[in-house]
């Protein structure tokens, strides 16, 4: 069963979603219904497995990395 929702869209986005939906020989409703369901079926990326990844340095860098940076001149003219 499908629920009824209504959202506003401004002119341009409408009639690109028009093309589009002409272009693949469906309705907007559908073009939207497959978009969205893209949207969230999409798996969460990973996180970076950061950790260990550099030997040496200061222990508390992920911390205080603004001081380190600082401390280097690293942003300066």
């Amino acid at each position: 069963m499908l629920k009824k929702t209504s959202i506003y869209l401004d002119e341009e986005l409408d009639q690109s979603l028009a093309r589009k939906a002409a272009e693949e020989g469906i309705t907007k409703a559908e073009l939207i219904r497959r978009s969205l369901e893209g949207v969230v079926a999409k798996p969460k990326r990973p996180k970076p497995k950061g950790i260990g990844i550099i030997k040496g340095g200061p222990p508390d860098l992920g911390r205080n990395a603004e001081k380190y940076l600082y401390e280097t001149g690293f942003g300066e003219g």
